[in-house]
């Protein structure tokens, strides 16, 4: 059994989505004076490898602490598009529908992890179509994941695909993710456990794959 993590650690020269601010770490507790070690954590909810759920842009969808736990766990595959140029886009024809409709998730490798921490991070990273993201409500996908910033490119102030994904459908959207090379070509157990806050809008994840997993 092989367990791979998907998930970038927080700091706070870690990359942000443009408009937001960095975490800040500090020490609220200290060995020296308190005998034991606690940090204080400000950052936005939609900070790191993190999830967002319907109620990230409809104020009557479902939160994140409402949904069901079997949300975040089950089948994923990963769709290896790193071949693809900046600004192109994934349409179905880079779906294995096989492999793919058996999946509770499908997890888009753009190849982006590998510019974790430069100004290419911020560049023009492949996004889904919309035919793509048709396919994962038609579908009923629990959720969508991939290694860039974004599911909808920057300058898209609209959020087109976060949009048709959310107006009517449960899905959660998961961003920031790493190591989805690792993952192979066929299905694997997926978890990723977001932070349980009240009506969260967002929240970080700890998102990890398990190879060879019977359960």
């Amino acid at each position: 059994m092989k367990v791979i993590d998907f998930t970038h650690t927080i700091s706070e020269d870690m990359p942000v989505y443009p408009g937001t601010e960095g975490p800040k770490l500090r020490a609220a507790n200290t060995y020296e004076k308190d005998g034991f070690k606690e940090t204080l954590m400000t950052m936005y909810s939609h900070t790191g490898t993190h999830m967002d759920p319907p109620a990230h842009l409809f104020g009557h969808r479902t939160t994140l602490d409402d949904m069901d736990i079997q949300q975040f766990v089950g089948k994923a595959l990963v769709v290896d598009c790193s071949d693809l140029k900046e600004g192109d886009q994934v349409g179905m024809d880079r779906i294995d529908r096989e492999k793919a409709d058996q999946a509770d998730f499908l997890l888009f490798r753009m190849g982006w992890a590998d510019k974790w921490g430069t100004d290419a991070y911020y560049g023009d990273y492949p996004c889904i179509d919309k035919a793509v993201a048709q396919y994962l409500i038609d579908s009923k996908k629990k959720g969508v994941g991939l290694d860039t910033i974004g599911i909808d490119p920057i300058p898209d102030e609209y959020l087109t695909i976060h949009r048709q994904l959310f107006a009517e459908t449960e899905i959660v959207v998961m961003e920031n993710l790493k190591n989805l090379d690792q993952a192979g070509n066929d299905l694997f157990f997926f978890c990723a456990l977001p932070m349980k806050y009240k009506s969260s809008d967002g929240a970080p994840i700890r998102a990890i794959g398990i190879i060879g997993f019977q359960g």
